[in-house]
């Protein structure tokens, strides 16, 4: 059976190791792997083809409703009408919803995040030993474990 975990670079990884190693699983059986980070940032836009979850236009479109209700609504005492001030709420609230998202984008710079699994760590054992290579993984802090 396999275990596959994943971890941190840190030196609890190194710390699971030697304990593994300790139990009687040999350094034969246990296969660290470090992952390449990505390299450019993701893409602002999503595709029809992919998507990461993090939206560009609803903040946006969300201000711009508003904005454009307001516009109309206050258009009936302005001088040039609900429809040209419904546009122009419409327009600024869009740009407005734009502007704060690239702030908030810029401020918690899009791509990276606090904790990311750096290294794969493969470790082949009997089916009695699961539990205590588990109990072991979980002890040296993995960020997520499987069996095959």
């Amino acid at each position: 059976m396999f275990v596959i975990a994943t971890f941190e670079s840190s030196i609890y990884i190194e710390l699971a190791i030697t304990a593994l190693e300790e139990q009687g699983i040999s350094k034969e059986m246990i296969l660290a792997a470090p992952l390449d980070k990505r390299k450019e940032l993701r893409g602002l836009f999503d595709s029809i083809h992919k998507s990461d979850g993090f939206s560009l236009f609803d903040g946006p479109a969300i201000l711009a409703t508003c904005f454009m209700l307001l516009g109309t609504i206050y258009g009936y005492v302005l001088k040039w009408g609900p429809i040209i001030w419904g546009i122009i709420g419409a327009v600024s609230g869009l740009l407005l919803g734009f502007l704060i998202k690239m702030i908030i984008l810029k401020r918690n710079k899009r791509g990276s995040k606090k904790i990311s699994s750096e290294i794969v760590l493969m470790v082949r054992c009997e089916e009695q030993k699961w539990e205590l290579v588990e109990k072991i993984l979980w002890e040296h802090f993995a960020l997520g474990m499987t069996k095959i």
